[in-house]
């Protein structure tokens, strides 16, 4: 019988303020992205706002592990006419908050501060935005 290393954690749950307040930095990729592209991405701007705003508030919140999934469904209720936008971007961090609980690479990818090529870049010491450096790595 062969034994297959798995990806998966099997100690305690962490805290979805915890995890929340990772996902929080990894937006800085998505918004770098978004800035690039050469189309309007006010649409994009939009979700991002909303998943900013929801992460914000559930580290703020920091729901037990197993009521987590209800504070984001009471978050959705409570948005009222907007419910469409914020259950989107609650599915999406509730999908994010599992995978961090099952999967250490993923874990381990956002305890790290999760680096991307597409991070947000910082314009140089002179203001010359064509040499940039990432803002998510340690100097």
């Amino acid at each position: 019988m062969v034994e297959v290393a798995t990806d998966v954690t099997d100690g305690p749950e962490t805290r979805p303020g915890q995890v929340c307040r990772e996902l929080l930095a990894a937006l800085d990729a998505s918004e770098g992205r978004r800035r690039r592209r050469k189309r309007d991405t006010t649409p994009d701007a939009i979700g991002l706002t909303i998943k900013r705003d929801l992460l914000e508030r559930a580290i703020a919140a920091d729901p037990a592990p197993d009521q987590f999934e209800a504070w984001l469904h009471e978050q959705c209720l409570a948005a009222g006419g907007a419910e469409g936008g914020v259950r989107a971007m609650a599915l999406s961090i509730f999908e994010e908050w599992r995978l961090a609980q099952e999967a250490d690479s993923f874990r381990d990818w956002l305890s790290r501060g999760a680096p991307s090529d597409d991070a947000l870049r910082e314009p140089a010491p002179d203001g010359d935005r064509t040499s940039t450096r990432p803002s998510n790595t340690s100097r």
